[in-house]
């Protein structure tokens, strides 16, 4: 009864992770650029006993008792598949039109400095700065970064702002001259390695040479001809890919699971408390 408790209470555990894990998809079913997280379970170690030679029944299953220890969160991945687009005619809407390509924005890193971090969610504003310009910034106020890394700052009086064909950012002033820059795109080539910040915020691992990889091997800056592959459409935001649907299948599946496991719990301690009751 002692194991059975113990086999229970280790998967409910791991199940709440994989709750949480679906509540927070259903909490950014709204975020925009948002990628679905999806939870996937292992089996813990378990115990054979041969038992074949005492039970000769005709059995479809392996022969033998296997004892497990109940099962485990493997993995949390993200969804990396394509969101649909919202058409909004603004001018500081951008959104993706190719999977695993990243604006980079520059977040402060509680240091009095700033650290990159990427996103796909493209809405964007300008900032008004003290000398007279202008900041892109997204919609929690960090700066949008240019292909050198930069803050991209205009002058205030620009008139209307576009992105064109390889990610470049047109901004027109009152007298006709168009300022181009070149944005920030990384592509990700092992999404999987990526670490949640929050939102739809992923950055880089800290512990990325330790995992026995380097930068290069995991993330693509998009430069020079390799502009020509950034799809990027204006006036248009990508929302998020979470399936409700899904999810809600996935809730009630989960919470129906984690119930059976609180049940075998319930009825262990009931049969500890008969045993202990023989006089």
């Amino acid at each position: 009864m002692l194991r059975t408790m113990i086999t229970a209470t280790n998967t409910m555990g791991q199940l709440q992770h994989k709750l949480d894990t679906i509540s927070n998809n259903i909490a950014n079913s709204n975020t925009l650029g948002y990628k679905t997280q999806e939870a996937t379970f292992n089996e813990l170690l378990y115990q054979q006993f041969n038992n074949d030679k005492q039970d000769r029944a005709d059995r479809q299953s392996p022969l033998g008792i296997r004892y497990g220890a109940g099962a485990m969160l493997g993995q949390i991945q993200s969804n990396h598949k394509q969101g649909s687009l919202q058409t909004t005619d603004r001018d500081l809407d951008f959104a993706f039109t190719k999977p695993k390509q990243y604006f980079n924005i520059l977040m402060p890193d509680g240091e009095n400095g700033t650290k990159t971090v990427y996103t796909r969610q493209g809405d964007f504003y300008l900032s008004p700065l003290d000398n007279g310009t202008v900041m892109v910034v997204n919609a929690d106020g960090y700066p949008l970064a240019d292909s050198t890394g930069q803050a991209i700052t205009l002058p205030s009086n620009v008139k209307s702002i576009a992105v064109r064909n390889g990610g470049v950012l047109e901004a027109t002033e009152p007298n006709g001259d168009i300022i181009r820059t070149d944005l920030a795109v990384t592509e990700f080539q092992k999404p999987q390695l990526m670490e949640h910040i929050s939102g739809s915020y992923v950055a880089l691992p800290n512990n990325l040479a330790q995992l026995g990889y380097t930068q290069a091997e995991v993330v693509t800056e998009l430069q020079g001809a390799n502009r020509q592959q950034i799809g990027m459409q204006n006036g248009a935001l990508e929302m998020s890919n979470v399936n409700l649907s899904k999810e809600m299948t996935d809730l009630i599946q989960t919470q129906r699971s984690y119930q059976f496991n609180a049940r075998a719990v319930t009825l262990a301690d009931q049969m500890l408390g008969l045993i202990n009751g023989i006089r």
